[in-house]
């Protein structure tokens, strides 16, 4: 802490011979009485006292004590040198700058004025305005090793500032927040190094974070431009688009030539714009027309992952109404990996899996669902997802006849004839062991099917999702359905009897 030199000038009491003074009157009367201390002089001691409390780390007091030895002594530049340390000791590097700057403009020989601008300077990430200090410095001082560290922090920002630049032009935006961490460090009150990380905190979807970048610049400084833009950023990717739009219109009436509120404004409105246009034609049932929209608005910004996942929601309804299933699907999933608890998009899927007769898929979806919200609802969908999983396990015996599950007697028995002769062994029988084995099966099965569906209670247990119990399909030979098929009446026309033609 530098300390000025106070010349005191010599003062004497002016006494007079024919004045007479009482020693009590002497006594009690203080020396500042009879020899006023002039401005130089007291503040010179507010200076002492501030130094004191400096060195106690009382910089509150002591920061009261220089300003009162400013302005005492607006014109010295110890003490607004000494204000200036005390400011950087409160991280208020703005204030300190002033006073650094002013104390330099008083003195312009003041070397130590020159290194409270080099560290505050830094401090901000004013690297131009270091560099101009840390030049003064050594044109008075060349052989000076007080701002070393400046000069040092000043190429690590600027180095830190292209790569930071080469990062942001790539879009690798976490690079770019860990490399402004670094020059954060350098520069702590930086509010442009800390203003980035904001953005691109913003842009990789981490908002709250950038949120609380954007107010605390904003507390210090409402105007700014950038603070503002950061906050409609961090709306925007939360999905509130109308006040994303107003910070970015607030930010341009800052700073008209804000480029990136201009353009972020401009993909706002336009987003916002087809989202609601897409949901108008989707309910007034021009799905076709609503997939075209909601595609184009899923271009507009990829990054942008809440408004998207509603797209993709929105979109993959519209392929459900067109019956494109396995589009809506993939829209679904692709909602799901940007937010796995996205319940709509986990119900949709779950009903287009069961629609595909994916059952073991829709049960998933429904299982997760339940843990998201257990309602009845869900519960019971869950419940038919499994008994559906549970009946598509069974041999599906109308396939296997090749009827469909409102087919007739009659029907039924020309199914079975049809397979039934195509399938018996006795016609393969010069097949090889792998085609004869392979069409034994198939005529076993074909005769299960009959079995079960030409029996009216079997068919109503089997058709009910009843689980036939094991001995109703292990007591059936299909030799023996084969020939009572065909010897009592099964045939048409009431055949007895049945020989192959070769």
């Amino acid at each position: 802490m530098e300390d000025v030199i106070v010349v005191s000038s010599d003062s004497s009491s002016n006494s007079s011979s024919d004045m007479e003074i009482e020693p009590t009157e002497i006594e009690n009367t203080s020396c500042e009485s009879i020899v006023p201390k002039d401005n130089a002089t007291i503040a010179e001691e507010k200076k002492k006292l501030g130094n004191d409390d400096y060195k106690a780390q009382n910089y509150q007091s002591a920061l009261k004590f220089y300003s009162d030895a400013i302005s005492l002594c607006p014109d010295c530049p110890t003490y607004y040198a000494n204000r200036s340390a005390c400011y950087m000791m409160l991280s208020n590097y703005t204030n300190a700058l002033n006073d650094a700057r002013t104390a330099a403009r008083l003195d312009p020989a003041f070397e130590k004025a020159y290194v409270r601008i080099a560290k505050c300077c830094v401090a901000k990430g004013d690297i131009i305005g270091a560099e101009q200090a840390i030049k003064k410095i050594e044109e008075l001082d060349p052989q000076s090793n007080s701002v070393n560290a400046e000069k040092s922090a000043t190429q690590q920002l600027r180095q830190l500032e292209q790569t930071v630049q080469s990062n942001y032009d790539a879009k690798a935006y976490r690079n770019v927040v860990f490399y402004l961490d670094s020059a954060i460090k350098l520069a702590p009150a930086c509010y442009r190094y800390r203003l980035l990380k904001g953005e691109c905190l913003a842009l990789l979807g981490r908002c709250d974070e950038a949120v609380d970048i954007a107010i605390s610049v904003m507390k210090l400084d409402s105007t700014s431009a950038d603070a503002i833009y950061v906050r409609g950023l961090c709306f925007y990717y939360t999905d509130n688009l109308e006040k994303g739009i107003k910070h970015f219109e607030l930010a341009l009436q800052l700073d008209p030539d804000h480029k990136k509120a201009k353009e972020m404004r401009t993909k706002s409105k336009t987003l916002k714009d087809m989202k609601e246009n897409g949901n108008v034609l989707f309910k007034t049932g021009r799905y076709r027309e609503a997939q075209s929209v909601y595609t184009e608005a899923l271009k507009i910004d990829e990054l942008n992952k809440d408004i998207n996942s509603k797209l993709l929601y929105n979109r993959a309804l519209v392929h459900s109404k067109l019956n494109n299933l396995r589009d809506a699907v993939a829209d679904c999933t692709r909602v799901l990996e940007i937010n796995d608890k996205y319940l709509k998009a986990l119900l949709l899927r779950a009903r287009c899996y069961n629609d595909l007769e994916k059952f073991e898929e829709c049960v998933n979806d429904y299982e997760a669902a339940v843990q998201i919200q257990k309602t009845p609802e869900i519960k019971k969908l869950l419940r038919d997802a499994k008994f559906a999983l549970k009946k598509s396990k069974r041999k599906d015996y109308y396939k296997i006849l090749g009827v469909s599950r409102n087919a007739g007697e009659d029907e039924i028995k020309k199914a079975y004839r049809k397979k039934a002769l195509v399938h018996h062994p006795d016609r393969h029988a010069n097949s090889s062991p792998e085609e004869r084995k392979e069409q034994e099966l198939k005529f076993k099965e074909i005769g299960e099917a009959y079995a079960i569906l030409s029996d009216p209670r079997k068919k109503m247990r089997y058709d009910s999702g009843q689980d036939m119990e094991e001995h109703d399909q292990a007591d059936i030979d299909p030799s023996h359905v084969f020939r009572h098929f065909f010897q009592f009446g099964g045939g048409p026309g009431g055949q007895s009897s049945f020989n192959f033609e070769f």
